[in-house]
This record gives C-alpha cells, structure tokens and sequence, in this order.
C-alpha cells in the first residue's frame, strides 16, 4: 500500500510541475496577449533561451504570444489555478485578487522615466511585490511602458471633445473612473476584440503606449493620436509563486537570473523603440494632437481620488514622496 501511495504521489508532482520522462524535468508556459513583432514577446524568448541554457535543459520554456491562452483575466486565473500558464506579463490588472495593486494604473501618479525608477526599485516597488506575492506571485522582473496615448477616430483637442467617447479600456476600475471624469463612456474588453470593435465602429477609441498602437496596427482603424500621456505604469514579469515554488532552489535562481536578463534585453529594445514607432505612426498617416496635460490630469485624478481606500492612499503618497522632481 505505502508504495501505491508515493506512485501516487509522485505522479502527481509529475503532472504539477510538467516534468517529462522523454525531456526537460520542468515546463515553464509563458502567455501574453502581445503580438510575435512586440519588445514583450522577444524579451520572452530570450528568457526562454536563457533558462533553457543556464538550466542545462533541465527547464524547459514555452512561449505564447497574441492571447493564445486567452486573455489577461484568463491567463492570471490559469496561473493562479496553477493550469496551464505559468508566467505572463501584467499589472493592475493584479487588482482583481490585490486591490492596492490597481494604484499601479493610477493616471499622472508617475510624471518621468526618472520617477518611475524611483518607485520600482525604491519601497513602494517593494510594497508592489509583496502585494503580488500576497496574490500569488512571485515577481521575476518587470517591463516599464511607454506613457499611454488615446488614439480616437475624432479629433480630441480638450476634455469637452471626451463627451460620450465610446473608448476601450482595460479591466481597471481606475482606467474606467478617470475617463468618466472626463465625460468618456469607457468600455472594458480583452485586447483582442479591441481592433475588430474599432474597425466594426462598436467603439470609437482606445488608449494604450506607442509600441501596442503600432503593433496592434491600430493606425488602420484611427486616425488621430492625442498625447494625453495619461499613465506611465509597467507590468511585471509574473510567475505564479506555487509553480516557483515547486523548482529546487538551484532552478529558482536560474528562473530569477532569466527574468532580470528579460528585463534588461527588453528595456533596451523599448527604448529604441519608442521614437521609431512615432515616426512609423505618422508615416501610416496618423496625425498626433497636443492637448493641455494638466487639465486632463485636474479632472481624471479628482475623478479616481474619491475611490481610493485608505491604504492605496498611503501607497500615492508614498509614490508622490519619491518624484526626484519635487
């Protein structure tokens, strides 16, 4: 009977941690909802190339791009049900399980580059992590983005031009919030569905950074670009912690090495990336527009204050603290 039971077990542990008789011990699945020609998916195969080596093939690493294992919500949910997906690529989204991690999509919290260094690898970057931890994960790195534009099939020159926009946003209560409070009608969905509903004119808007802009080929379907700059934020590179957990200590380290190798590969790729895209979007014939930062930051921040709790408060206060500008 005692060894029926360790068969068991140890059959088990085989279909938990992927590990394969033919092959590697471990399979790690990273999933994201990025295209194969973005800084995401590429920094994803250099960790694949990475651990795979460093690991000398006891890891094995599997790479997913363009929501192939569903959407963000699903990916995060099959990693935290520990299912299929082991690591993806998010951030407030993370709210769902950590309310304070929502704090992460606050709009005109981060002013600069500069400031957001300041709050990664500063404490509020190490209250982010604990709080993923406390969700389930476990943060290997992580992707700063570019500041978030609106890109709209009507010419936005001021908040009065935001009145009943049909715009796409993601899951975030914040994201939903600060457009109400410029007059948007603001519509969550996956980023899947977002360039047939514009095409279809099921929506008329969305925001997102230049480099998702350009390779979602949203141009085809917009015209206008406004520099709203309306959120610098990041996501992380996020394993579930069961799954990490799972690895002997040997392989965790190699799993962290990779993903600080992934941060950096895809840091230097974003950064030659973000003028080469402007000049790409204006070549497809988008025309950008200057609007005044400061009143759209006046109303879309009063508008999100009111629903903060008391502990995401202190977590902008503290984010605030940190602006090497002030």
């Amino acid at each position: 009977m005692k060894k029926l039971v360790a068969a068991a077990i140890a059959a088990t542990m085989t279909l938990a941690l992927g590990i394969s008789a033919n092959a590697a011990e471990y399979t790690i699945n990273i999933g994201h909802i990025n295209a194969e020609n973005d800084s995401w998916h590429l920094a994803a195969l250099a960790f694949e190339e990475y651990v795979e080596e460093k690991s000398e093939g006891r890891i094995e690493v599997e790479v997913y791009p363009n929501s192939q294992l569903g959407s963000e919500v699903d990916m995060l949910t099959s990693i935290l049900m520990n299912s299929g997906c082991d690591i993806t690529f998010t951030g407030e989204s993370m709210q769902t399980y950590e309310p304070d991690l929502g704090m992460i999509g606050m709009p005109y919290l981060i002013q600069s580059d500069e400031h957001m260094a300041a709050v990664l690898e500063g404490e509020p970057g190490k209250k982010f992590e604990e709080l993923m931890e406390n969700a389930g994960m476990k943060v290997i790195g992580y992707f700063t983005r570019g500041p978030r534009y609106i890109t709209s099939n009507k010419k936005i020159e001021s908040i009065a031009d935001c009145q009943n926009l049909l715009i796409r946003t993601p899951q975030s209560p914040m994201t939903v919030a600060a457009f109400e409070a410029v007059g948007a009608k603001p519509t969550p969905m996956a980023l899947s569905e977002v360039f047939t509903s514009l095409q279809q004119g099921t929506i008329e808007a969305q925001e997102n950074p230049l480099a998702m802009i350009q390779n979602q080929s949203f141009y085809e379907v917009q015209k206008y670009l406004i520099r709203t700059a309306h959120l610098r934020a990041w996501v992380y590179i996020a394993m579930g912690k069961a799954q990490f957990d799972a690895l002997p200590e040997d392989l965790q380290q190699v799993v962290l090495d990779g993903g600080k190798y992934c941060q950096d590969y895809e840091h230097e790729l974003f950064l030659e990336n973000e003028e080469k895209f402007e000049e790409q979007l204006q070549e497809e014939g988008m025309e950008f527009v200057d609007v005044d930062q400061a009143e759209f930051a006046e109303a879309m921040i009063n508008g999100v204050l009111p629903i903060l709790t008391d502990s995401q408060k202190e977590i902008y206060e503290a984010i605030e603290a940190v602006n090497p500008e002030k």
